[in-house]
């Protein structure tokens, strides 16, 4: 599991070191993508490749919402493996979409890390502790 917060600099060449007990989870490569809400998601290969699987399936009589969620998702997406010194090179294209400049949050969320501005990390946690009850008791009946 991935877990935890963290806040880092990203350097002027983009580069961002990712948390050293983040570094062995990704020491084979990693993915990154954009998010659905405005973030950068890190996939470890394996992870990508499942949510690549489910969104494969039957491809040719993909419904329109699929190829458009195709496109999103492995559109912007990057294959990379960690530099020397740790860190994740963030092309500019997700650094853009996700509003990052200087500095970044870090979230594990289970199988995967966020990489946040802070100004909107700091939304999505109000808007996630506000609706943590209604979104648990929404999971209750579905167990």
């Amino acid at each position: 599991m991935l877990l935890g917060e963290y806040e880092y600099k990203v350097d002027n060449k983009g580069r961002l070191p990712l948390p050293p007990k983040f570094r062995q989870e990704f020491s084979n490569g990693f993915v990154l993508t954009r998010g659905l809400e405005p973030c950068i998601i890190v996939y470890k290969p394996e992870e990508f490749k499942k949510l690549a699987d489910t969104l494969s399936t039957n491809q040719i009589l993909a419904k329109t919402k699929t190829r458009k969620l195709n496109r999103f998702i492995f559109g912007s997406a990057f294959d990379q493996a960690l530099d020397g010194q740790g860190r994740i090179a963030l092309p500019p294209s997700l650094r853009n979409y996700a509003q990052i400049k200087d500095t970044v949050i870090i979230v594990g969320a289970n199988k995967c890390i966020e990489l946040w501005n802070p100004e909107q990390w700091n939304k999505e946690r109000s808007e996630a502790e506000e609706q943590a009850w209604q979104n648990i008791e929404s999971l209750e009946g579905q167990q």
